[in-house]
Order: structure tokens, then sequence, then C-alpha cells
């Protein structure tokens, strides 16, 4: 065992080893009474199922982390990944075809190991909670979909990386880093009208109060608003939500069917106004910029360990090719990955307070918002007390009782509202 797979084995159990500190940790800290500021929105029995909920889903979490880090290293050590390379090279094509294959190969043997961990999600603990409303059909065709869009997009982002690092030379990277950079940026701009409708209906806002009372809010902000729709969610589950999406002409703001209906109107203006704020805020652009930057910097650096023979022999394959560098490369970049992710974290939950004030100023006033998110936290089931650590580790957003402390200092002070 050379030093890139000691490196490598370290990082995998370490990434494992965190996670599993973290959820612990977590489950310890679901804090036995309810938080005085939820009283009215939790009673002591839906407080009791969101810890069940949550201890659920964590231990859950836990065997399907444990399953996925003992088949990769099951497969590394027998020697799985030279077995697999010698079967597809025996084919004769290519090395982009070849490496389409393989690494395409591999990418389905994952899906197939996390079909039961997904069934058992959906259609075990998700209906015990009463959230799951996914048929078998809608299942099957959500799980189709999904496959062919890995295939053609997936597919054609891996297909210009190889084709790019096998004869593009030392600028391969470069030339890489470009292509792939258009494929992004061109797939969030047809993501809401071609992507996205695959797997949900949007239906537009019917004309009446909450039409209204969102475009008025808009023109007031100076957004420039292409539509309001309302999205399907029932279809899969109970759980509610809002989203923005889109750029220029494409810009769309998503409301679950599940949010319109046991909402107030100002409650959903100050949902609406949260994810203007991302788009005021700049937020979207800026994660995009970050998405850039981080691709291009892997891509030069993966433009390095391609080189590197003991990359291979770590997986004890014999004939190096920059399809089996590129994926043992993913697994070599893990501690990176995992810095990067708590960066990016960070990141967005600062962005989540910014959009939270930004409502908060906009519309008046924070309690709009904070009953929105209180109700969310209750519909959802959600931790109101996690760890710190796990924080640090794993959330995009805030935990919800620190949004909602956040706000009403907000109100207190006005000038702390972050415009």
């Amino acid at each position: 065992m050379n030093s890139f797979a000691i490196i490598i084995l370290i990082a995998l159990v370490g990434e494992y080893c965190l996670g599993v500190v973290s959820s612990i940790l977590s489950l310890r800290a679901f804090s036995p009474t309810l938080p005085q500021e939820f009283v009215g929105t939790f009673d002591e029995k839906k407080y009791a199922q969101a810890q069940r909920y949550h201890d659920t889903g964590t231990q859950f979490g836990l065997i399907h982390a444990s399953v996925n880090l003992l088949v990769l290293l099951g497969f590394w050590f027998i020697g799985g990944f030279e077995w697999l390379d010698q079967i597809i090279r025996a084919f004769g094509y290519g090395p982009v075809v070849t490496g389409l294959a393989y690494i395409g190969t591999l990418t389905l043997a994952s899906g197939v190991l996390g079909l039961p961990f997904s069934l058992y999600s959906t259609f075990v603990i998700e209906a015990r909670f009463n959230f799951n409303r996914t048929s078998a059909g809608t299942f099957v065709a959500d799980l189709f979909k999904g496959l062919l869009l890995s295939m053609l997009l997936g597919g054609l982002l891996l297909a210009i990386i190889l084709t790019f690092f096998e004869w593009a030379g030392p600028l391969a990277w470069l030339w890489c880093w470009i292509a792939a950079t258009v494929l992004m940026l061109g797939v969030q701009f047809i993501a809401p009208t071609w992507i996205m409708p695959l797997f949900n209906t949007f239906t537009p806002l019917d004309n009446g109060e909450l039409h209204d009372a969102i475009l008025d809010y808009a023109r007031s902000v100076n957004f420039p608003l292409q539509g309001i729709f309302v999205v399907d969610g029932s279809r899969r589950s109970s759980k509610a939500n809002a989203f923005f999406t889109g750029f220029g002409k494409h810009k769309r703001i998503g409301l679950f069917d599940t949010l319109i209906e046991h909402y107030t109107v100002p409650e959903l203006v100050a949902v609406v106004a949260h994810e203007v704020g991302h788009y005021k805020k700049r937020h979207i652009w800026k994660s995009v910029v970050l998405s850039v930057a981080h691709l291009g910097a892997m891509l030069w650096i993966l433009s390095f360990f391609l080189q590197q023979e003991g990359l291979f022999v770590a997986f004890s394959v014999s004939q190096p090719s920059v399809y089996t560098g590129l994926l043992f490369f993913g697994l070599l970049f893990t501690p990176i990955e995992l810095v990067l992710s708590v960066l990016v974290n960070l990141f967005s939950r600062k962005n989540e307070f910014e959009a939270d004030a930004f409502s908060a100023h906009t519309t008046g006033g924070s309690a709009p918002l904070i009953s929105a998110l209180k109700k969310l936290s209750a519909d959802n089931l959600s931790n109101l007390t996690p760890h710190w650590f796990d924080v640090f580790l794993h959330y995009s957003h805030p935990p919800v009782l620190q949004r909602v402390r956040v706000l009403r200092g907000s109100d207190d002070d006005p000038a702390s509202v972050a415009l």
C-alpha cells in the first residue's frame, strides 16, 4: 500500500467517522423539552414525533453510509477496479467510449446499491411519519427520468473531460474548464423550462388575493417577476417548500401546493420575499461563480495527478488512463472536498440570513416570515436543536431557532438588518 492509498484510505474513513460523530452529537443534542419559542406551533405529540423522525433518519443514514464505505473498500481491496477495467478494455473501443462505459458501469452499480435504501426511506420511513405520497409508478418514472438525464448530461460532461484530457495536451484542463462551464451555464438556463417540468407540473398561480399580493410585492422591490407557479409537490410528499430558479427571461418562483394550502397570504409573501432576496443579493450568481472557480481549480489539479503513476498503483490498475485517474482523483480529493463543502455551507448559511433580513425589511417586519418558518419546521418535523458540529459540517441552512432569534433581533435593532 503506497502513500496515495494510505492518504485515500485515511480520507474515506476519516470522513465517515466525522459523519458518525456529528450524527451522534446531534442525536444527543435534541432537546427533550420543546423550546419556548415554538410553544403553540408544536404540541408535545408533534415534538415527540419530530424526535422519533430525526432519530430514525439519523440511524438509517449511518447504516447507509456504513454499507457504502464497506462496499467501496471491499471492491478496492479485491482488485475490482482493475478487474472491471480489463473487462471493458477487452471490447476494443477507444479511450473515450471505454471511459464512458467504465465510469457509467460503476455509477449504475452505485445506483443499484442505493436503490433499496431509497425505497426503504421513501416507502417505509417517510410513510411511517405521514410524509410519503409517492406512488410506485411515480417512483419508477422518476428513477428512469433521472437515469436518462444522468446519461445525457453527465455522459456529455464526462465525454468532454475525457476528450480534452486525451488529446488537448498541457492546456487540456483549461479547454475542459471552458467547455464544462458553458455546459453548466446552459443547463442552468434550460432547467426551469425543460428539465424541472419532467418531474413536476408547474401551473401558473390563479388570479386572486395571493397572486395580486405577490405581484404588488415584486413591483415594490423592482423585481422583474416572469412567473409565479404552483408546483405539485404533494404528488411525492406532504412537506412544503418554495424556491427561486432560472436566469433572464426564465426566472421562476415555485410554491409547493402543500405550502399554499396551509399558509396565510402574508406568510407566503414573506417566503417569496426571502427567495427574491437571494436574487437581489446576487446569491445565485455568486454561487455560480464559486462553482465555476471550484471546477477550474479541480481540473487544474487533476491534470497534475493524472501523471502520477502511484495513484494508479494504489488501486492495482496496470494500465493508467484518464478515466481511471479521474475516478481515483475524486477519492483522493475527498479531504479537500470536505473542507470546501464546509466553506460552501458557511457561505450558504450567511446567504440565508441575508435573504431573511431582506424579507423582513421589504415586507414591513419579520413576524410573517417567523410564523412561516415555525410552521415549516413543524410540518417538516425539523430538528430544532441540532448540535453545532453537525450544523458546521452539513447544514446549508441555519437551524430555524437561530434564524428566528436573528429575525427578532433585527426587529429590535433596524440597523442590524443586512440590506
